[in-house]
C-alpha cells in the first residue's frame, strides 16, 4: 500500500493550560480532495499552521512525504503548496509575469511547466492581462497555479471559497477535483461550506474541541448494484405495498404515503415490477442518503461550524 503523503501522529498543541489540538492522528493519501471540518474554535487553522511549520507542536509528529516537519523542514516543505485565504499577487503585473516572478524563486520550474499550470487552471485567455482586472475567482485560480508550479504532492487551501460567487466556487471546485486526479496530488481543504465540501471532497475529517471525531467518505456517483441502502417508494396504496414487501422477506416501515425498505438496486427493480403487477401505482423511487450536513450535526451534537 502506498505511503500516505501526510501523516499526523498524535499531534498535540497546548497554549498555557488550554489544549487546542488533542492527540490528532490522521493520514492523507495522494489523489484525493480531503476536507477538514469543525465547529468554531475546533482547531482547524491551528492544525494547518502546524502542517506548514508556522506553529510548533507541543507533542507528536507531522510527516509530509516521509519527512518530519520538525526535524527535516526543508525536505518536507518542498512537497507542499499552500494558499491561506486570498492569494496575494502583484496586481500591476500580468498573471503570467506573476508566475514567472514566483518561478524564479524555485529551482527547476521551466517555461513549459508555467504553460502547463496555466492550462490546468483554465487561464490561457486572460494570463497576459493585469491581475487588477481579474475577478476574485480568477485570482484564486492564479493562486492555485502559483502553488502547484513546483509540482507539490500536497496542496493546502484554508477557506479557498471565501468571497467567491457561486460560479467562482463551482469553477474552483472543478479545478481542484481535476488537479487531484490529473496531477495525482493530495488537496487538503479547510472550509465552513458544508454543501461545497460534499461536492468537492472524496473524504472529510470532522474535528471538535481539538479532537478527531470521525472521517467520512463522500460517496460520489450512483447506487452500487450490490449494496443495500434505504430506498423510499412513493405509492398510492402503502398498506398493500407493505404486505408485498413482507411477503418478499423485506422489513419495511411506512412514512406517510411512502414505504422505506433497505434494499439494493436489483431488489428495487423486482419490487417495483411486483407493485405494478398488483395494480399499485408507483409515483417515485429514490435512495435515502444522509447529507454531509446531517452527518456533521449527528457527530458534533449540532454545534455550529466556523
Amino acid at each position: 500500500m502506498e505511503q500516505p503523503i501526510v501523516q499526523l501522529q498524535q499531534v498535540t498543541k497546548r497554549i498555557g493550560k488550554k489544549t487546542i489540538i488533542d492527540n490528532l492522528t490522521l493520514d492523507l493519501p495522494l489523489g484525493e480532495v480531503f476536507g477538514f471540518l469543525g465547529p468554531n474554535g475546533s482547531g482547524k487553522t491551528t492544525t494547518i499552521r502546524m502542517m506548514v511549520g508556522l506553529m510548533a507542536m507541543t507533542a507528536g509528529e507531522i510527516k509530509i512525504g516521509g519527512y518530519s516537519i520538525r526535524t527535516q523542514y526543508q525536505q518536507a516543505i518542498r512537497n507542499v503548496g499552500a494558499i491561506v485565504e486570498n492569494p496575494e499577487m502583484y496586481k500591476y503585473l500580468t498573471g503570467y509575469q506573476n508566475l514567472v516572478h514566483f518561478a524564479r524563486m524555485i529551482e527547476g520550474v521551466t517555461p513549459e511547466r508555467i504553460q502547463e499550470v496555466i492550462a490546468l487552471v483554465g487561464l490561457e485567455s486572460r494570463i497576459h492581462d493585469k491581475v487588477k482586472t481579474y475577478s476574485l475567482g480568477m485570482r484564486q485560480r492564479l493562486g492555485v497555479a502559483q502553488a502547484i508550479l513546483h509540482r507539490p504532492k500536497l496542496l493546502i487551501l484554508d477557506e479557498p471559497t471565501n468571497g467567491l460567487d457561486p460560479a467562482g466556487i463551482r469553477e474552483l471546485r472543478d479545478y481542484l477535483r481535476q488537479l487531484s486526479k490529473e496531477e495525482g496530488i493530495a488537496v487538503f481543504v479547510s472550509s465552513h461550506l458544508l454543501s461545497e465540501m460534499e461536492l468537492m471532497c472524496d473524504r472529510v475529517a470532522i474535528i471538535q474541541n481539538g479532537k478527531l471525531i470521525d472521517v467520512r467518505t463522500i460517496h460520489q456517483g450512483g447506487l452500487d448494484a450490490a449494496s443495500d441502502v434505504n430506498m423510499l417508494f412513493e405509492v398510492d396504496k402503502p398498506a398493500e405495498a407493505f404486505e408485498i414487501a413482507a411477503g418478499l422477506g423485506k422489513a419495511a416501515f411506512r412514512e406517510g404515503d411512502s414505504l422505506i425498505i433497505e434494499a439494493n438496486r436489483e431488489f428495487a427493480a423486482e419490487f417495483n415490477a411486483r407493485l405494478v403487477a398488483e395494480g399499485i401505482k408507483v409515483y417515485g423511487i429514490r435512495v435515502q442518503t444522509k447529507s454531509l450536513e446531517d452527518q456533521f450535526l449527528e457527530v458534533t451534537g449540532g454545534e455550529r461550524i466556523v
